[in-house]
């Protein structure tokens, strides 16, 4: 009888329809008899590039492993957000704890004009064209969860047409 004892590719990973991205890497230390203790957090974001994006905060003793938690942290918490072309429906301030961000439209060849922490959400989601501004803190865990905030509340005209019961038309005016 043959036995398959080949274990060295056993966890072999398929390509990932995500783009990754590690948006801070935090060391905190813990001071014990013997010294201090290092661990890491890192805040990770995950997208498709097509309007599906996610994020995600992993822990660990090392950094690798703490970014492997934070990816799979990110690809549990995908949701899609409403895109109109290569920007945004609509103007909209996100918020979170005291992070709070605000999201304007910009036309096409405009770019991403984003600080580090908006610019790898944005950029997972797909968006091209964008003007951005932190307002308040700018910790990038709060920074974040903000922008994903305001980018979950977007609504184009069909979303809004069938919420008020009225036709596109009506909305636009």
């Amino acid at each position: 009888m043959a036995y398959n004892n080949d274990r060295r590719n056993k966890r072999e990973e398929a390509p990932s329809e995500f783009v990754e991205k590690v948006v801070s890497l935090n060391r905190v230390s813990k001071t014990v008899k013997g010294g201090r203790i290092f661990k890491f957090a890192a805040l990770c974001v995950v997208g498709d590039g097509k309007g599906r994006v996610g994020f995600g905060l992993g822990k660990a003793g090392e950094v690798s492993e703490a970014i492997r938690k934070g990816i799979d942290d990110a690809k549990k918490n995908v949701v899609n957000i409403t895109i109109t072309g290569t920007t945004i429906p609509h103007e909209v301030i996100g918020a979170f704890g005291a992070g709070r961000v605000l999201l304007k439209p910009a036309p096409p060849g405009t770019g991403v004009i984003a600080g580090g922490a908006v610019r790898a959400v944005v950029e997972a989601a797909g968006i091209s064209d964008i003007r951005t501004k932190c307002l308040r803190s700018n910790n990038p865990q709060n920074v974040v969860a903000a922008t994903m905030a305001g980018l979950r509340s977007l609504r184009d005209a069909e979303q809004v047409a069938k919420t008020r019961g009225k036709s596109v038309e009506e909305i636009l005016g």
